[in-house]
């Protein structure tokens, strides 16, 4: 079963409104100056330790190499990486009418968790199952291995 999340106000958030990471020491934080989400590098890799793939879907043009460098510091890899780039290319083409800025069933993801509300709305739809995060929230780890353990759980 596939897991993705997108990036910005999921993963990346402010320390202003979040708790996050520690930042990465000199020169990386240069370089990467996203902060992460605190418990992320621990529930990507329960995921991972239970079975699950992790995936990035972000409508970001970050670059698969810029992904991984930063996640590479948290001791973090995902099993795969969709960027707006990726997107465009292999999603929408040259497709006429413009589909959803994510479209997680086409890479045959179970569930995305992203903070839009729209996205989120999409996943009937387009037939893609979705978890909203977006506030602050100190339980957000287990509620989303919750979350996952209950669509493995559903009927085919």
């Amino acid at each position: 079963m596939r897991v993705s999340f997108d990036l910005d106000e999921v993963l990346f958030v402010s320390p202003v409104t979040h708790k996050t990471e520690a930042p990465l020491h000199f020169p990386f934080n240069l370089i990467y100056k996203e902060r992460l989400r605190l418990g992320t590098p621990e529930l990507i890799n329960e995921l991972q330790r239970l079975g699950y793939e992790v995936w990035v879907y972000t409508s970001s043009f970050r670059t698969e190499r810029y992904i991984k460098g930063l996640f590479k510091h948290y001791k973090v890899h995902f099993d795969g990486i969709i960027n707006a780039q990726r997107h465009l290319k292999e999603v929408q083409r040259d497709n006429k009418m413009i589909l959803p800025q994510k479209l997680p069933s086409r890479y045959r993801i179970s569930l995305h968790i992203d903070d839009e509300n729209v996205v989120c709305n999409m996943g009937p739809q387009y037939g893609f199952k979705t978890y909203q995060l977006d506030a602050e929230d100190d339980e957000w780890k287990d509620k989303i291995i919750k979350r996952v353990e209950h669509i493995k759980n559903l009927p085919r």
